[in-house]
């Protein structure tokens, strides 16, 4: 009998570590996704995430004879090359303004976070001299493993968010309606979010990960589905102001 309750006590033991590890595992991965929303910033302006100024030299990769060549403040944004819906010109940027035939990060979905901060830091990407070694884990943690499927949440064609308008409200009003109010037409110095649905990857892009050196909450860690709704909302409130 005292065999068998050492066994048992050595069995709970064992159980409770498991379960220990798996929490401690889970948590661990959960946490991974603030790194990934600030990676997704970066992605959008590092330059404002980390406080400097924007480069004045072209990047090396952006094309000569496209619209952005000789504006360094854009042409150095990850999005302006590869789109806001990662597909670069395979995506929304396949023509119009930001077109740059330049192809998108989604090939780089799962690869190996080293090989992309490889890329990243060696020439001619030349993130290296800009970004610290915390700053391209994250940027390269957000192409990995952070790369919303876009076609599942917005119709390529009508760009339509596909999404639910009423439980959208519910979202919107009461996590974005206190800094953008319940109309979207807060803070004045930015315009009203109902206008900005003309570019829902730039929108969703931003609900999922923030926005750049601003206090906008990265919904991230909830379901992407959350998101949707909340664009389908936004495509409800005015225009104008």
């Amino acid at each position: 009998m005292k065999i068998q309750v050492n066994v048992n006590s050595a069995c709970c033991s064992i159980l409770t570590g498991l379960i220990l590890m798996t929490l401690a595992v889970s948590l661990q991965a959960e946490e991974l996704e603030s790194a990934i929303a600030r990676g997704g910033v970066l992605y959008d302006k590092w330059y404002k995430v980390i406080d400097v100024d924007a480069p004045t030299t072209p990047h090396a990769l952006y094309p000569a004879d496209k619209k952005y060549a000789k504006d360094a403040k854009n042409n150095w944004r990850c999005k302006e090359c590869h789109g806001w819906d990662y597909q670069g010109k395979d995506g929304a940027y396949s023509k119009g303004k930001h077109h740059s035939g330049l192809v998108g990060i989604n090939g780089a979905n799962g690869k190996d976070i080293k090989e992309i901060v490889a890329l990243l830091s060696a020439p001619p990407h030349g993130y290296g001299d800009k970004l610290s070694a915390a700053d391209l884990n994250d940027l390269a943690l957000f192409v990995s493993q952070g790369q919303a499927d876009m076609d599942r949440y917005i119709d390529r064609a009508s760009k339509a968010p596909k999404g639910d308008q009423a439980k959208g409200e519910a979202y919107f009003n009461t996590i974005c309606a206190k800094c953008h109010g319940k109309d979207g037409l807060q803070p004045k110095e930015m315009p009203p979010l109902g206008s900005l649905m003309g570019n829902p990857w730039e929108v969703m892009h931003k609900v999922l990960n923030g926005q750049p050196a601003e206090s906008m909450p990265s919904l991230r860690a909830l379901d992407h589905q959350i998101a949707a709704d909340i664009l389908a909302h936004i495509t409800t409130l005015p225009k104008e102001r």
